[in-house]
């Protein structure tokens, strides 16, 4: 059967990493590893005409990509992660001349590419440090009862790259009051309320924060009224 009957990821051939005990519905070979899925079933990697191929683990971008250039034939290989419901990348499959070649490329220009990463790493350092200064001047002006320190605290932890927190959200980006409000309230309900221990505790979530609002409530209006009373 030709390769074409593959599945596909992103337009490109895929194969899995077995979670089950399978064998090849071809040659009956197994308990495969790795597998293709060829109208349904599976089938090992020399009936699919990819055991000539070796597996390069995910970690490497440059690697990755230059293996796949090098390579005439290359295959995704992901796996199904049951908590997520979804299948996820795990490496490629070159052919190994192909990845003798991308190593080569890979050391000739390795100080090149390690001083490139060098500068991204303090570029993007220097544009964290202007967010959370930027974010804690917004907690500044929302809450100018608020310690200083705290406020940097507040917008640092919120700002975290790759955290899916508030300060990294479009509108945590943008600043906006309402992204500023809720890293706040976040800040608050970590340090100055009984939160973490409730939850260590086996309180649900949920009923945690009923438990807690009228503090948090408490310390907000401090923080607020401060402002206020300068005004006055």
């Amino acid at each position: 059967m030709a390769l074409s009957a593959t599945p596909r990821w992103a337009g490109r051939l895929v194969v899995v990493q077995a979670l089950k005990r399978k064998r090849c519905a071809r040659c009956r070979r197994g308990p495969l590893s790795l597998l293709v899925l060829t109208d349904g079933a599976p089938w090992c990697l020399v009936c699919a005409d990819l055991g000539h191929l070796v597996f390069l683990p995910r970690g490497d971008t440059a690697l990755t990509r230059r293996s796949r250039e090098e390579s005439a034939l290359s295959a995704v290989v992901v796996r199904f992660n049951r908590r997520k419901s979804r299948y996820e990348r795990q490496g490629v499959l070159v052919e190994e001349a192909a990845l003798a070649r991308a190593e080569a490329r890979c050391l000739a220009d390795a100080e090149a590419r390690r001083r490139r990463r060098a500068r991204d790493a303090r570029r993007r350092a220097a544009e964290d440090e202007r967010f959370v200064a930027a974010f804690a001047a917004e907690i500044l002006r929302l809450f100018p009862g608020c310690p200083a320190e705290r406020a940097r605290a507040i917008a640092a932890h919120a700002a975290v790259r790759g955290s899916g927190r508030v300060g990294r959200s479009a509108a945590g980006r943008a600043l906006t009051e309402g992204a500023v409000i809720s890293a706040v309230v976040a800040g608050v309900r970590h340090v100055d309320t009984p939160y973490d221990q409730l939850l260590m505790r086996g309180v649900a979530w949920n009923e945690a924060r009923r438990r807690i609002a009228p503090t948090v409530e408490r310390v907000l209006r401090a923080w607020q009224g401060a402002g206020e009373e300068d005004a006055g």
